[in-house]
């Protein structure tokens, strides 16, 4: 599996934390975010990630800002890019279950970094449950 992964300055420790989980699980990971602490634009960080998801080279894509809200609005700008903003683990498993979100977002300052972890986890263990959602899903991309 190949994860790429990206963050503005609000994201950094985190996504340090993140890629060590994620090394640990075996997958190869492609660090498109900043490595200080300074500010940055978070699209600079973003759009890299959500082309390597757009383009399939990689499986999932995580991004890390401030609230969240900024990098997943776009992320999902890009074409087949499904970006959920999540904030627990239950809504992490209801994004993939029922969205088949392919990149998870990560308000950095309003979870901790053990509960970033648990969604990153719960992220890449929760399976799209197809049926139903399917057809939602289908009509999500404007094409």
């Amino acid at each position: 599996m190949k994860i790429a992964i990206g963050n503005d300055h609000a994201g950094t420790e985190y996504k340090f934390a993140v890629i060590e989980l994620l090394k640990e699980r075996g997958i190869d990971v492609i660090n498109h975010g900043t490595d200080e602490e300074s500010s940055v634009d978070y699209p600079d960080f973003v759009h890299p990630v959500a082309s390597d998801v757009e383009n399939k080279n990689v499986d999932f894509g995580i991004i890390i800002c401030g609230s969240g809200n900024g990098a997943s609005m776009t992320a999902n700008k890009h074409q087949d890019v499904r970006s959920a903003l999540c904030w627990n683990k239950e809504i992490t498993a209801l994004a993939k279950q029922h969205n088949n979100a392919n990149v998870l977002s990560i308000p950095a300052r309003f979870v901790s970094k053990h509960q970033a972890l648990d969604m990153v986890a719960t992220f890449l263990d929760t399976p799209f449950e197809g049926g139903r959602h399917q057809a939602r899903v289908d009509k999500i991309a404007c094409k």
